[in-house]
């Protein structure tokens, strides 16, 4: 996969959507406000099952970001320059936690998340997957999102298709050939 690829993945028919991003991550945080758990890694993993739980279902994510393969497991590859940017806006703070010996980057909303961009569905499926990690440490997310078949099938730092979405189980070299292959047919790498 090309440098230009990692960097930008965006399928033909759907458009990767900063804004819809940067809110998602401020909903996220003010849901996992009591969460003490909460913290960038559970942020990344609660993003990633979203977007590629609204793929499985509708066949598009929410919001149309790519997300890549890191040592701790998925993450969109643009978090940190929206991340950024909400803070720069101060709609959100960056707070350094300490958890179980570890620093915790956690992201505190300081204003409402504009649910206005996500429909009712969107909205119920992301409370269900900030539901199913409460209470889970950063730990035991990453854990668990090394047994996903999409993080299994992309290499450290590569883009993850959101055709891994419908794979399950172990991920052999024909199914990662087979999403990577839909992914070139259709366009998107």
């Amino acid at each position: 996969m090309s440098a230009q690829t990692a960097q930008m993945f965006t399928p033909a028919h759907f458009q990767a959507d900063d804004v819809k991003l940067g809110e998602l991550m401020l909903y996220v945080a003010q849901r996992s406000k009591d969460d003490p758990f909460f913290g960038a890694t559970k942020l990344n993993k609660i993003l990633y099952h979203a977007d590629f739980g609204a793929y499985r279902r509708w066949l598009r994510p929410i919001t149309g970001h790519a997300y890549f393969r890191l040592k701790e497991g998925p993450a969109p590859q643009v978090l940190v320059k929206v991340r950024a940017r909400l803070l720069e806006d101060e709609a959100a703070s960056l707070k350094n936690v300490e958890v179980f010996g570890h620093k915790q980057k956690r992201l505190e909303a300081n204003r409402p998340a504009n649910q206005s961009l996500f429909t009712n569905e969107e909205l119920a499926l992301v409370e269900d997957v900030i539901q199913s990690m409460q209470g889970m440490t950063a730990a035991q997310v990453s854990a668990a999102s090394h047994q996903l078949p999409g993080w299994r099938a992309a290499k450290d730092r590569e883009v993850i298709p959101y055709e891994t979405a419908f794979l399950s189980g172990v991920v052999t070299e024909p199914d990662r050939a087979w999403a990577f292959a839909m992914a070139l047919q259709h366009g998107w790498l």
